[in-house]
Parts: structure tokens; sequence; C-alpha cells
């Protein structure tokens, strides 16, 4: 069992904080441009290991910088936020090189539960847009 906690190494949450400690979002090259309550912004460029045998991005790259995004933009300093579900729809598709960028905002939060939307896109132009819906932890006692 793991016994990390699911904060900071330094006991703090946040956006950065939690990006910190993201290996997997780190790995595929996503970098947190901008956050605040509510929001944030994240970034990756597609690389050659990225790409399928169509020569197009792989739909779970495009994922999975959309859900950093969400994840990014629900887990407010003070909470402890994950996913308690989520879907996509791609609308283009993208390629070797192209900058994604991924804006998220909250659609509506209700108690520990809410909905959050994050579009991405490529040079401004609409490429995938994706919904979460996230659930926040009780505080741990």
């Amino acid at each position: 069992m793991d016994s990390r906690s699911p904060v900071g190494s330094a006991g703090t949450t946040g956006p950065e904080a939690m990006y910190a400690e993201d290996k997997a979002s780190q790995a595929a090259g996503i970098t947190l441009d901008d956050f605040g309550p509510g929001f944030a912004r994240c970034s990756m460029t597609v690389r050659e290991d990225m790409v399928n045998g169509h020569l197009i991005t792989h739909g779970g790259y495009v994922f999975v910088l959309a859900d950093t995004t969400f994840a990014m933009t629900c887990n407010e300093i003070g909470s402890v936020t994950v996913a308690a579900g989520a879907d996509i729809n791609f609308l283009k598709p993208t390629r070797l090189g192209d900058v994604l960028v991924a804006e998220g905002r909250c659609v509506t939060k209700n108690g520990r539960s809410g909905i959050y939307d994050v579009h991405v896109s490529r040079n401004g132009e609409p490429v995938a847009e994706f919904r979460g819906r996230s659930r926040t932890l009780p505080a741990p006692k």
C-alpha cells in the first residue's frame, strides 16, 4: 500500500504542488502555464513517440493533456480532488510538432462534486472537448 499523502511533499495542495509530484504529466512534456480559482491552462508539444500508425496524435495523449488540465483546474489550494469520470470528443486530428493548449474551467461545483470543461486547441482552433466530473475528498482526520 502506498503510504504517501495526496498532498505535496511539503504538505501543500493546489496546482503547483500537484504538478510537482505528477511524473506522468511531466514525462509527457505537459507544462502548467497558468492557473487560478476554477481555471488552469496547460500545454504540450506533440513528439514523435506520441503519433500513431496514421501519423496523427494518439488520442490517449490528447486525453492525458486534457485530464491533467482538469486536475489542475479542480485542485485548488486547500483541497484534494480526484476524477469521478471524464469524457472526450476528438474534433480534429493533430500531428507531430503541433503545440496543443488546454484550458479548463469550472462549470459548476456543488458540495464535494464538480463539473469541469477543458477545451484543447492548436493555434486557437478547437481539436478536442473534454468534460470531467470531480469529487473532493474529505479532509484527513
